[in-house]
């Protein structure tokens, strides 16, 4: 299988001037695993930064807008909606975070969804560092895309 982001063994940056452009989504995932003192921390509001999960929503959602800043290949998108939810699984003693990232442009948008879920993951460790080193961020992964010439792709469960 060759690699698009490669040409000639060298890194490139894929052309996608022929490619139409089609409405796409990515949905993608990941986790925060907190020790009790974290938990604790978040619960009590012990945290003098502020609330944790909305500081982490919004920095999802900006990492969403930056990504091509982020990552060297990717290309500049017009994002026309950015959805990241940030929850507390208290029974897990896990954050959850979930970013919806929309898109009509000629290639996809997986990469702002991952890039929206890893910094709001590691935005939630920065917030909690205080309270405890050993929060662990788990799991970033895509859970489906949609548009495009492969098509719609969901994780199997």
């Amino acid at each position: 299988m060759d690699l698009s982001h490669f040409k000639d063994g060298r890194p490139h940056m894929v052309d996608v001037t022929e490619k139409p452009a089609t409405y796409r989504t990515a949905t993608a995932e990941a986790f925060v695993e907190l020790t009790e003192e974290a938990l604790a921390a978040l619960e009590g509001g012990g945290v003098g930064k502020g609330d944790p999960l909305a500081v982490a929503q919004l920095a999802g959602i900006l990492a969403a807008k930056k990504t091509p800043d982020l990552i060297p290949l990717c290309h500049p998108l017009p994002l026309t909606g950015v959805e990241v939810r940030v929850e507390l699984q208290r029974e897990a003693r896990r954050v959850r975070i979930e970013a919806v990232v929309r898109t009509k442009a000629e290639t996809g948008v997986e990469m702002e969804a991952l890039t929206a879920c890893a910094v709001a993951a590691l935005t939630v460790y920065d917030m909690l560092k205080a309270a405890s080193k050993g929060l662990v961020i788990s799991r970033v992964q895509l859970l489906e895309k949609t548009g495009g010439k492969s098509g719609p792709w969901r994780r199997p469960d």
